[in-house]
């Protein structure tokens, strides 16, 4: 809890302000040392079942906007926390072999419950410094080549990759234009679709267009419990539709991009529960759910020949979505 708080724990939404002010009411309670059963002691007790209930009924009633700055959050873990956390003997590797190593993806040979993996995934930074290091989180096209050049790495040696979401999007400057940032997007969603190992994916914070796209081809994808999936941002789409940023709230409205929005729609297989207020919280238990997730969905991918496996992903994503077919009334269905 000391780390996250450091990372910005300490500051809160608009909406979680009341839940701030009671819980600095308990801690100053607590800085007075009341012995138990004292008034001090059973105004803490009250002022700790009065916060689970208020926790309760706004986390269980947040809109897709609220969502969305949950999945923003200063604190939230991130791909290296999660790596630390839910992983063993982590080696990075750097570079993609041809241009030069972007900070923005990490990954590197892992191990998971004495398990040999590949892990990478979106690194947007804790610090400013940091952050701009990272580009926020938003790949060169040279981090999507490292992240498929892992990815190979886990084919040729038979590992499951695992991949963390958690990006704004694809880096949008001219630099990256240049250096071929839609192919290097096109070619990871077609080579992700036939490596021939099991791929899993979470998105643990924002899932944003094709800097997300270009990790979440594979054979499960899950959300965490407050994260978002959408081609657009809010911002961006209110920028588009409203010229302004002001409509941001309808736009994530209009996106339903929430973890359960995109559930409803079969694009992914299942969310992952959350700690109440957000895995930035309680960062232990968040890594449990994830590391529970990963282990039964593991054993269960690992079951599977490898051209099982690659059936089942390509008819999962045929499968997503709805059309209906209008025929014009003069004429008929074509011949």
């Amino acid at each position: 809890m000391g780390a996250a708080k450091r990372a910005g724990l300490d500051r809160h939404l608009d909406f979680e302000e009341p839940i701030i002010k009671l819980e600095r009411r308990i801690e100053d309670l607590r800085r007075a040392s009341p012995a138990p059963g004292t008034r001090q002691a059973a105004e803490i007790d009250r002022l700790l079942i009065r916060t689970v209930k208020l926790r309760k009924k706004i986390y269980g009633k947040l809109t897709r906007w609220q969502k969305t700055q949950l999945s923003r959050h200063p604190a939230r873990p991130t791909t290296l926390d999660y790596i630390q956390h839910v992983f063993t003997d982590f080696e990075e590797l750097h570079g993609d072999r041809l241009y030069k190593d972007d900070p923005s993806i990490v990954g590197g040979l892992a191990r998971f419950r004495d398990r040999p993996v590949v892990v990478l995934g979106h690194q947007r930074g804790r610090t400013v410094r940091e952050r701009a290091l990272r580009h926020q989180g938003m790949p060169m096209p040279e981090g999507f080549r490292k992240s498929l050049r892992l990815m190979r790495i886990a084919e040729r040696f038979a590992k499951p990759i695992i991949a963390f979401i958690d990006t704004t999007g694809a880096f949008p400057g001219p630099e990256a234009e240049a250096r071929g940032q839609a192919e290097a997007i096109a070619r990871n969603l077609r080579e992700m679709s036939a490596l021939r190992t099991p791929i899993i994916s979470i998105i643990i914070g924002e899932g944003g267009s094709g800097g997300a796209l270009a990790l979440s081809v594979a054979d499960r994808l899950f959300m965490l419990e407050f994260t978002t999936f959408s081609v657009i941002s809010p911002e961006g789409c209110a920028a588009i539709l409203w010229r302004e940023g002001e409509h941001r709230e309808e736009a994530a409205e209009a996106l339903k991009l929430s973890a359960q929005d995109v559930h409803g729609f079969g694009v992914v297989d299942a969310i992952i529960p959350e700690p109440l207020g957000g895995a930035h919280r309680n960062f232990e238990a968040a890594a449990r759910s994830v590391e529970n997730t990963l282990t039964n969905t593991l054993d269960e991918l690992l079951e599977y020949p490898r051209d099982e496996l690659l059936r089942q992903r390509y008819h999962r994503f045929r499968s997503i979505g709805k059309f209906v077919e209008n025929v014009a009334k003069s004429g008929g269905p074509p011949s």
